[in-house]
């Protein structure tokens, strides 16, 4: 049974980066698409960015505009979001899921999910 599990949050200041980390076991991450998403207090999680098993990316939330990059190492079955010219609105728990082959744009469809990782941006 495939598990995720992110790492990689912490507290920064704004105007920096932190790359998460999202570690797969159990199961190859080849066959999955990954996306990334976030929830901040009292908001509905949103999803971020998916890369599919043919590594094509999707951008799913206007925020991303240049800053963050997903990625991902299929020989670690690990996927990546690097977060550049971090704000305080981006404070969330970052979550990693998976959602089949390919990208979704609907949060039902990732049905695995990582436990998150807390991102707190402040001076």
């Amino acid at each position: 049974q495939l598990q995720l599990v992110e790492s990689g949050g912490g507290l920064v200041q704004p105007g920096e980066s932190l790359r998460l980390s999202c570690a797969a076991s159990g199961r190859p991450l080849d066959y999955s698409a990954i996306g990334w998403i976030r929830q901040a207090p009292g908001k509905e999680r949103e999803l971020i960015s998916c890369i599919d098993i043919g590594d094509e990316v999707t951008h799913y939330a206007d925020f991303v505009k240049g800053r963050f990059t997903i990625s991902r190492d299929n020989v670690r079955d690990t996927a990546y979001l690097d977060l550049n010219s971090l704000r305080p609105e981006d404070s969330a728990v970052y979550y990693c899921a998976t959602s089949g082959a390919y990208c979704s744009g609907s949060l039902w469809d990732y049905d695995t999910w990582g436990q998150g990782t807390q991102v707190t941006v402040s001076s």
